[in-house]
């Protein structure tokens, strides 16, 4: 998780930026995103994000804001806000609670104002105007209450949304018949069906939207609902007999003893303090093979165990868990806006006052220079309004990312931004590290070489020849503060209880550690670049240095992952020229290029040298690099798109846009895929968008379309966007 530091500038203090993540219920369209983002930028928050397909937003806001004032201006909006504090405004008592309780209020007066639409029908009580007028009113007034209400706002607010149209085109049609009905001649003047029409079959279409667009959510929704697990929790009694009782996740604290059985699904982040399991990790890593795990391995929240038992202590609740932590990124990258998005905004913003000139223009048009009666005129005007929808280019991205960024999260691949996936398209180039990357980084010490004729000054001997055992308490005395996986291996198989303390030590990116002891004297565990002044032999991994004077040597030896072969041979399919980018030796590099197939090597590289030779790639064509160290993390955050595995260091992982979360890089092929795919569907989505609103506009303003089919058309349209954007779940993108 990244945190936002506040600090010291010249002579004033910065004021401290708190993060606010709230829930705002009863968006609609991008529109209704861009008012509560207007509104929240007016009252000077920063870094506004706002997810209207979630009701996901988040801003940071300076110390001492009150939020109960915002919260109350966002619902002055006409949405309800959701802090999770206590306090929350409560929750809209109207009785309408949805667009489907509506639709069944609106229908039922809807239909018998329908019925002499059908030929041979004919029911002469229903013609009658005032009947008409009583059908008409529940659905108006239930209508307005939602249209009406939400238009007037947002014109209040300077960003009208796709209600004002269905408003005024209700409206017109409502007036012009009561108007009639006034003066007496209601037969030249009715129109309540096509009032009542508009507002039911709108209702209709927002709620197959607002279902079309929950499908798109789908896979995100079963990580939600991962989290909420039964729990059986171990306690003690005062004569220390063990018991075991259930209790809800949400109820569990750090530090809590629980038991998990087989079959049973890990509630929170533990830590198995006994027995060991076969646990299936499918739903953070995509793998359904299942993973051997043991005393002090740690368990994912929502894993399953498919075998075994095990008594395990909390280490993770809430929102800190893995689990958690996914589904926020995940919810972050949704709110972000890729390029191609920022057309479709600024088209949206403009829509709707847009739409409103070109249905009074088309009714001035007919009536006046096409010769029609204003009856006509007026319903295709009304016609022209109920067609057009701002909502398919505002669907048009988000419904797109919400499938592509779900899908990736269900596969083991957890995108940071939106941006990521629009970049992918233009790959042609990956760039590999070797260790832990192409390998599989679990080394094993080969062999090792001590140089017997020298000395070490140890606590231990003074000025005696350095023995075996010597040399590997040096050896793990500097490895274990490294986190590369030569050193983890050394640290783990030459472990030792009286480790050396040093006065200092560090990790020099890209060559190894150095550290000098109590005495003073230089000690240095590193690869042959820094070692080279020392000794001719470039054939060893880790070599021993005290003041300047070799100690010996250490190898090591590394697979290479199972998946890497297929992996670089899909990417060569698909045109994606591989390079190989290493810190490690010539010789050892090029071997694992030839067994690949990869087309390029470039080896015994420093981090400054792999930031300039990303670069250079850079210029050359859009490159993405893939990495796990920490010498990778400035190469990662300068490539296109950076590339980290789920067990790399901390630092990799936060410079990565990109996370492949099942411990290999079997699924980077799904991930550029899936990127190039999402663009592609949000390209069809917008093209859509706009092809029909081209289309649709002109056809009702010459009258080939009757409001009522206007309005089921617009909800259809939002639905035929969801329904490609769900394409996305089952396309071939690799």
């Amino acid at each position: 998780m990244l945190f936002r530091l506040s600090y010291l500038c010249s002579m004033n203090d910065s004021p401290a930026l708190e993060k606010v993540n709230w829930k705002v219920e009863g968006m609609s369209c991008t529109n209704c995103a861009l008012t509560v983002n207007k509104f929240l930028e007016g009252k000077g928050m920063q870094e506004v994000k706002v997810n209207f397909m979630g009701g996901d937003v988040s801003f940071e806001m300076p110390a001492q804001t009150p939020k109960r004032e915002l919260a109350k201006g966002i619902e002055g909006l006409g949405y309800h806000v959701v802090t999770g504090e206590a306090g929350d405004s409560k929750k809209d008592t109207r009785i309408f609670k949805n667009h489907l309780q509506r639709f069944r209020f609106c229908i039922v007066f809807t239909l018998p104002l329908m019925l002499h639409m059908i030929p041979g029908v004919h029911i002469h009580f229903l013609m009658d105007p005032y009947v008409q007028l009583a059908l008409t009113i529940p659905v108006f007034i239930v209508g307005m209450d939602f249209f009406g209400r939400s238009a007037i706002k947002s014109i209040f607010k300077g960003i009208p949304n796709m209600n004002v149209l269905i408003a005024v085109g209700a409206v017109a049609a409502f007036g012009y018949s009561l108007y009639g009905t006034i003066i007496g001649q209601a037969q030249q003047y009715m129109f309540y069906e096509t009032a009542a029409t508009i507002i039911t079959l709108v209702f209709l279409g927002n709620w197959m939207e607002d279902k079309s667009v929950e499908t798109t959510q789908s896979a995100l929704k079963k990580l939600a609902v991962s989290q909420k697990q039964m729990a059986n929790m171990i306690a003690y009694d005062d004569q220390h007999q063990e018991h075991v009782f259930p209790v809800e996740s949400s109820h569990l604290k750090v530090g809590d003893l629980l038991l998990i059985k087989s079959g049973e699904a890990v509630p929170m982040d533990c830590k198995i303090l006994w027995g060991d399991a076969s646990v299936n990790e499918a739903i953070i890593s995509g793998e359904s093979a299942p993973v051997e795990k043991k005393m002090n391995d740690k368990l994912i929240g929502g894993s399953v165990l498919q075998s075994g038992t095990v008594k395990t202590m909390v280490t993770a609740v809430g929102e800190d868990t893995v689990l958690a932590n996914i589904l926020k990124m995940v919810k972050e990258a949704q709110t972000e806006k890729p390029p191609i998005q920022q057309l479709a905004d600024k088209i949206s913003a403009i829509f709707v006052p847009a739409v409103i000139s070109i249905a009074l223009i088309t009714f001035l048009i007919n009536y006046f220079y096409g010769h029609q009666p204003f009856s006509n005129s007026l319903l295709r005007a009304i016609a022209v309004l109920v067609i057009s929808c701002p909502c398919a280019m505002g669907l048009a991205t988000p419904a797109a990312i919400a499938v592509g960024l779900g899908r990736a999260a269900r596969n083991g691949v957890l995108f940071k931004n939106a941006k990521s996936l629009e970049i992918f398209k233009s790959i042609t180039q990956v760039v590999f590290d070797k260790t832990g990357t192409l390998t599989t980084g679990q080394f094993q010490i080969a062999s090792f070489q001590v140089n017997s004729e020298l000395s070490v000054v140890s606590e231990a001997a003074q000025h005696s020849h350095l023995t075996t055992d010597e040399f590997k308490r040096l050896a793990f005395s500097l490895e274990k503060y490294s986190n590369h996986p030569i050193a983890k291996a050394i640290a783990k198989d030459w472990k030792v209880k009286d480790d050396i303390r040093w006065a200092k030590i560090e990790e020099v990116k890209g060559l190894g550690m150095k550290a000098t002891d109590k005495e003073g004297n230089e000690y240095m565990a590193v690869s042959y670049k820094a070692a080279e002044p020392f000794t001719k032999d470039d054939s060893h991994n880790i070599y021993l240095i005290k003041n300047n004077i070799l100690l010996g040597t250490i190898d090591v030896v590394d697979e290479i992952r199972p998946e890497a072969k297929a992996v670089v041979q899909q990417l060569k399919i698909k045109g994606i020229k591989t390079i190989l980018l290493s810190g490690d030796r010539k010789e050892k590099c090029e071997q694992v290029a030839r067994e690949l197939g990869i087309d390029e090597v470039v080896a015994e590289q420093s981090p400054e040298q792999k930031l300039e030779r990303i670069a250079a790639y850079n210029q050359i064509a859009p490159t993405a690099m893939v990495g796990d160290g920490i010498n990778d993390a400035p190469a990662l955050a300068k490539a296109t798109v950076g590339i980290s595995l789920s067990d790399a260091s901390h630092i990799a992982m936060q410079s990565a846009q990109v996370v492949l979360m099942n411990h290999g890089i079997k699924n980077l092929p799904l991930s550029l895929g899936l990127g190039k795919h999402t663009y592609r569907t949000i390209q069809e989505n917008l093209f859509w968008a706009f092809i029909y609103n081209v289309v649709a506009i002109p056809i009702a303003a010459m009258g080939f379309l009757s409001p009522a089919f206007s309005a089921l058309m617009m909800g259809l349209s939002d639905v035929v966007l969801a329904i490609n954007s769900v394409r996305l779940n089952f396309k071939k993108v690799m």
